[in-house]
């Protein structure tokens, strides 16, 4: 297993089992199939760049 990356903090996330079972089929329509964390850093990335801040 690789070192985390710098410039990086861990967070612990409770999702209820319905929103794992989501993430999960999403997973598995990427061709890479990522792990969870990597398929929930997509999704927020994702909404981030369509969301821009409006600070």
């Amino acid at each position: 297993m690789a070192p985390p990356k710098k410039d990086t903090e861990a967070l612990t996330l409770r999702l209820a089992k319905d929103m794992i079972d989501e993430i999960d089929a999403l997973r598995r329509g990427q061709p890479d199939i990522p792990t969870r964390p990597e398929m929930i850093r997509r999704i927020l990335q994702a909404w981030i760049e369509t969301h821009p801040r409006k600070d």
